[in-house]
Order: structure tokens, then sequence, then C-alpha cells
């Protein structure tokens, strides 16, 4: 059987160690390794790298630790708008929703877009009417509230500002200590295929039915097997400008870079340029992985057939 491969990530932004506690980095390590071993069953049983990064993704949206699905921030009027999106390589098809609620599982429905909708991208209220007929499973308000995003709104409802993540301090604090709370999975499986896919609860206090990268394809989320699939994590809006998950690709299709240095000189040179903070995970398919980024840190892990294995939080 040939290899396979497996790569998540969990978000990106200010992560110092000093910050966070023996505990909850442990709790932060198990359930990236949770994720990580969903996704990689899959391909250990000769499953898809599509299955296998929703899977993964799946994982991630369950654990209250992430900005995704049941950990999702709240938004200016103490609600959860989630964004998801996938992509396989060998079809380039893809699926995405933007500013769904009540949603368990986003990457699940992102995936049904895909396969039976006959669109790429569904949005709100009409994400949520294919949701029903799809038979994709739903929850109320109670469901993604956790008493910490809760806290953390409270500190920024009463003005304009923002925040992109995990912090329980007042709104100067949150907006220092940047984290991007994106989920992730890139995976090529044993037939040479690969895969991506992203899910977000956004920004915390955001306005106006915002959305970020991470249900765009191209920008958050990109695949082609001639090339790469890449998952990224960051603010946003910079990505969306810099198409940063298809420049990539074109980096390797057109210049002839491997994948090692198109994300190099995408995150550490292009997305700079803008200002942009964050970082991407990326595989290609021959099984090469890389995981990069600017920031102070990156929840991320990786696993190959091949024994390779490394989970990491700091630089």
């Amino acid at each position: 059987m040939s290899s396979f491969s497996i790569a998540i990530h969990g978000g990106a932004g200010t992560l110092l160690k000093e910050d966070i506690s023996p505990e909850l980095e442990q709790a932060y390590t198990n359930a990236l390794n949770e994720a990580l071993e969903a996704g990689y069953k899959i391909l250990d049983q000769k499953g898809t790298a599509l299955d296998a990064v929703v899977a993964a993704t799946v994982s991630l949206e369950n654990n209250i630790l992430f900005n995704a699905g049941r950990g999702s921030v709240f938004t200016k009027k103490g609600l959860h708008e989630m964004d998801a999106s996938v992509m396989e390589g060998h079809t380039l098809g893809a699926g995405a929703v933007a500013g769904v609620k009540n949603i368990v599982n986003p990457v699940l429905l992102a995936k049904e877009v895909m396969l039976h909708s006959d669109h790429v991208f569904l949005c709100a209220e009409g994400a949520t009417e294919f949701a029903l007929k799809r038979g994709i499973a739903m929850a109320g308000d109670d469901y993604f509230f956790s008493e910490f995003r809760y806290n953390q709104w409270k500190a920024m409802r009463d003005n304009d500002g923002y925040a992109l993540d995990h912090s329980q301090q007042g709104v100067e604090q949150l907006m220092k200590d940047k984290k991007f709370g994106t989920v992730g999975a890139v995976a090529c499986d044993a037939f040479g295929n690969i895969a991506a896919a992203t899910s977000t609860g956004g920004m915390t206090n955001k306005k106006y039915g915002r959305i970020g990268d991470s249900p765009v394809i191209g920008a958050g989320t990109y695949a082609n097997n001639q090339t790469c699939a890449i998952s990224c994590t960051g603010h946003g809006e910079p990505f969306i400008k810099a198409v940063a998950a298809y420049d990539v690709s074109c980096r390797m299709q057109y210049k002839g870079l491997t994948l090692q240095e198109a994300m190099n000189e995408v995150v550490h040179e292009n997305l700079i340029k803008l200002e942009a903070e964050g970082g991407m995970i990326g595989v290609d398919a021959q099984n090469n992985i890389s995981m990069q980024f600017n920031s102070a840190g990156m929840y991320r892990a990786m696993k190959k057939s091949t024994g390779e294995y490394f989970t990491a939080i700091y630089k």
C-alpha cells in the first residue's frame, strides 16, 4: 500500500509558553492528538483524504477549546456565526458555508454542499435550509455556550473592538494577545489524492455578518493534486487579499517551487507585506508536509504512515 499522511492545526497567534498553564497545554495537546488520530484512522483503513480531513476537523469542532463548531466565539449580537470549507485535489470539488448558526459541525455541511448541492458556496439562512434538507445535525444556542467565550465577549460587547480569539483579559489585552482560532486539516491518502478542510467561529464581537478567509476557496482552503492542499489560519482579511492558499499552489505550478519553498514565500514574505499574522499547513501528493507560521505559535500536529509524528504549540 502507498504511504499516506495528515496534518492539522487549531489556530495560530500570540501563543507563549508562559501564558498557558501546564494543564491547559496538556488539554490542547490531547485535543490535537485526538483529532489527528480521527483522520489518520480513516487513511489507515484506505479511506479518502476528503473523509480524513473532515473527520479530523469534526473532532476539533467538537472540542470547546477551539474557536470552531461548539467552541465558537460570540458575535456583536451575542450569537454564533460559523464558516467552513472543504476541497479535494483530484476533482477540484469544493464546498463552503458562511454565517451559519446552530450547525453542530459546519465542516460536514460544507462537504454536503460540495457533494449534493450543485453549488460551491452557501450562506446564512440558505445554508441552514440546505442543512435541514440534508439532515445535518443542529443544536440550540446552549450547546455553543461556554463561560470562557461569554466572558471574553462581555469584555468587548460595549465597544466597537473585536478580538481574534482566546484571552480572558481586557480589551487591550485581547488585542495584544492575538490568537486565530480557526481549525483545519490537510491529508494525502494511499491513492495519492489530497484534500483540505477549514472551519472557524470567526472573531469575537464581529459585526455586519463579517466573513473571513476560512470558507473562501483559494484564500483559506485549497487543494489540487498537481500541487498541494492548504488550510490557513490567521487574520482573514489579508489572507483573502493575498488569495493565500491558492498562491502557494501557483508558486508550485508556475515557479516550480517545492511545497516548503512556496509556503515559506507566502507566509514569511507575501503575507508579512500585508501585515498578516498567522500561518498554514500544507501537503502535496508525494506526502510532503509543511506547517509554517509568522506568529509566535500555532497549534499543530502531523502524522505519516512512514512513522513520522509531531505535535507542537510554540515556535
